[in-house]
């Protein structure tokens, strides 16, 4: 039987009490390390082992590097069944810290005035913080800000119907947006706005997120704007981006421009791609650049809606279709264009694609697919239906896109084979 543990590495013995049995696995409590491995490093925030959002500050990075390659390796071997696929060495940062371009704070009703922090790890109590060196700076400072206002009575309203606070800075120009989340419209939040723009520093605008789906959601199906821009422009590859608290954008842009370079020099002759669950049209945009024809597809209307004012913000063409891939595929637009695909970009959720969707691609033919995964799993289970349907891998690249975090993202080339 498997026992999950926090805090022990890869060589390490240690002592550990079991805290809850599965049927399939138990779940233990670190009590001791007896044999430490060489590639343990210390912790850089105070908070670590009880916030439950890095799980690998205590590996030394290059080890990182390498564990993250073995998780992409041991899942496509274990669940793709896929024996002697090359995994290449992961791509790191040149820094890994300080990276991450938006955080989702939530607000500690059980405390007064309520805090900010981030859930427990395997809970839903809440680790007050006041300073995160994951985020970028400006987060950072707005964190810091946040925290030292909540004493504040006004601030103090703001942060009583608030159940998320959600905020988005931009490396390019170091300007920050905010929305906070509530279950109805916050007039406490409306009349504060001004308060904020002018106490955290580069805030370029407040919104309110509201009209929650469920109790758990970070942000509602409604935005309104109380104060300063709703977006803030994003440079990666010479591309131009309007993202806001709420969009489809990948967290790391540094990794973004690392994945740009990788997938430039396979650019070229340009053609035809289509570009499933292509969110605010990050990687369509980038194809457009190199001379190819896109045909994105996204499910969210606002990320729909970001995509195409982007292609225009940039002076490129592209055509975009909102709705849910999987109920597309049969359609006549999206079938047509993957009969015609020289490949196909696949960044999904990560629950990854379905065997409706990528079966039509397999259907079509389309020589070449791209999949871009935020889990090994789904990715080596998608992996597998591919390859029993035609594809093999010619090119497995891991990106370090969540440093000190157990995640990998996973570029994988495939190429159409069945026939040969």
């Amino acid at each position: 039987m498997a026992v999950f543990c926090f805090g022990p590495l890869p060589q390490e013995r240690a002592r550990v009490r079991v805290s809850d049995v599965k049927p399939k696995y138990a779940v233990a409590l670190l009590l001791q390390i007896l044999l430490e491995s060489p590639e343990r490093a210390q912790p850089f925030c105070p908070v670590f082992g009880i916030c439950g959002g890095c799980q690998v500050q205590h590996l030394a990075y290059s080890a990182q590097l390498r564990w993250k390659r073995d998780v992409v390796r041991n899942a496509l071997e274990r669940i793709g069944g896929l024996t002697g696929v090359d995994v290449a060495e992961t791509i790191g940062m040149s820094e890994p810290r300080a990276y991450r371009n938006k955080m989702s704070l939530v607000v500690n009703h059980r405390v007064k005035p309520p805090a900010l922090g981030f859930y427990r790890q395997r809970s839903h109590d809440v680790v007050a913080i006041d300073a995160c060196p994951i985020v970028t700076p400006p987060l950072d400072a707005a964190l810091s800000r946040l925290a030292a206002l909540r004493d504040d009575a006004t601030i103090g309203a703001v942060l009583d119907d608030a159940r998320h606070i959600v905020a988005r800075s931009a490396a390019a120009s170091g300007d920050l947006v905010m929305t906070v989340t509530t279950v109805r419209p916050s007039n406490n939040t409306q009349a504060t706005a001004p308060m904020l723009m002018r106490e955290i520093p580069r805030l370029a605008g407040v919104s309110n997120s509201f009209d929650l789906t469920s109790e758990n959601v970070i942000l509602g199906r409604r935005h309104k704007q109380l104060a300063g821009e709703a977006e803030i422009e994003e440079t990666v590859g010479g591309l131009r981006y309007r993202v806001s608290a709420a969009s489809f954008f990948q967290v790391n842009v540094e990794m973004v421009g690392r994945i740009f370079a990788f997938l430039e020099p396979s650019l070229s002759p340009a053609g035809r791609v289509v570009d499933l669950y292509c969110g605010i049209g990050t990687f369509s945009l980038f194809f457009a650049k190199h001379g190819w024809s896109v045909y994105g597809v996204e499910e969210n209307l606002h990320a729909f809606a970001e995509a195409k004012a982007n292609a225009q913000r940039n002076g490129l063409q592209a055509r975009f279709e909102a709705g849910r891939v999987e109920r597309l595929v049969d359609a006549p637009g999206l079938r047509s264009a993957l009969h015609d695909a020289g490949a196909v970009f696949l960044d999904p959720p990560r629950k990854g694609a379905d065997e409706v969707t990528l079966g039509a691609i397999a259907t079509a033919r389309v020589p070449l697919l791209w999949y871009l995964s935020c889990d090994p799993a789904t990715l080596a289970r998608d992996s597998k239906y591919l390859v029993a349907n035609g594809y093999r891998p010619t090119t497995v690249q891991p990106f370090d896109m969540f440093p000190q975090t157990g995640h990998v993202e996973t570029l994988v080339r495939f190429e159409y084979c069945r026939g040969e």
